[in-house]
């Protein structure tokens, strides 16, 4: 890390996660000194992360959160992580959405962003298991009124996970009946081992219905959903098209992610990387 006074507080706290991870933990001077802030607010930076569940504070420093394989963070938890990551993440794919597509998007605070990108994009047909998704289009919808090229949208049903998607029977069944141009899928985790995985047994079953209806499958997820690994992997890394991530991913990922994946996209840093 580079020291920089002017450093958002989202940036410090990414920052401040992403040694805590590397390093398995740091001490509060050790941070100061490195992000060139003050004590203080590195121990709010702390406090914050510790509220988001994604670090344990302890005397003098942080350590990271080791999570259960089924353990599922609440979508509130999950939205103010990353943001600008995600934001960039967003941009970038609705980049490779064309007018009159058949999209699905799955759900997750990634694919929630990218739907705010969408509305613009004329007469798409959006298909999603997110009621969050569903709600972003519905909402403009309310506050513009009817207008043409308005995206027609379906919800599939099903039961509510604490991410706010719907699994389960009713949505795998309607799911199984459609066919996109390309999907959008969140994750929990991304290895080169597990594939993508969920710690939900029966989002997994609706994400792999998901997968098998697209004929283009385009993975958003941030740097920090490399080598984390759920209960269930759903669908390899052969089976992602693209994955849209952001420039926080090493470099050795980058090499892993090459040789499986076809084509890779860094958001934000403008290195699109393609393999034939």
């Amino acid at each position: 890390m580079s020291e920089n006074q002017n450093l958002l507080a989202e940036q410090r706290r990414s920052l401040i996660l992403d040694e805590v991870r590397r390093r398995g933990g740091v001490r509060v001077n050790e941070l100061t000194r490195k992000l060139g802030v003050s004590d203080m607010t590195v121990r709010r930076d702390l406090d914050a992360l510790a509220r988001q569940g994604v670090l344990e504070k302890v005397h003098g420093g942080a350590v990271p959160v080791v999570e259960a394989s089924t353990h599922e963070p609440g979508f509130e938890a999950k939205s103010g992580l990353e943001q600008t990551a995600k934001e960039d993440i967003a941009r970038a794919a609705a980049g490779l959405v064309t007018p009159g597509s058949a999209i699905a998007l799955s759900g997750g605070t990634t694919t929630f962003a990218l739907a705010h990108h969408l509305l613009d994009v004329p007469d798409l047909t959006v298909v999603t298991n997110s009621v969050r998704v569903a709600d972003v289009f519905h909402a403009a919808q309310r506050t513009s009124g009817p207008r043409q090229g308005a995206a027609t949208v379906v919800l599939t049903g099903g039961v509510r996970t604490p991410s706010d998607s719907l699994v389960g029977p009713v949505a795998d069944q309607a799911i199984a009946t459609l066919h996109f141009d390309l999907l959008f899928l969140g994750v929990h985790g991304i290895s080169p081992q597990a594939g993508l995985s969920t710690p939900n047994l029966a989002e997994a079953e609706t994400n792999r219905r998901l997968v098998h209806s697209a004929r283009r499958v385009v993975v958003v997820a941030d740097h920090t959903k490399w080598g984390v690994v759920g209960l269930s992997s759903f669908a390899t890394l052969e089976q992602v098209d693209t994955l849209v991530t952001d420039a926080g991913l090493p470099a050795d990922a980058r090499v892993d992610i090459s040789e499986h994946l076809r084509e890779l996209v860094l958001a934000g840093d403008s290195v699109r990387v393609s393999e034939d």
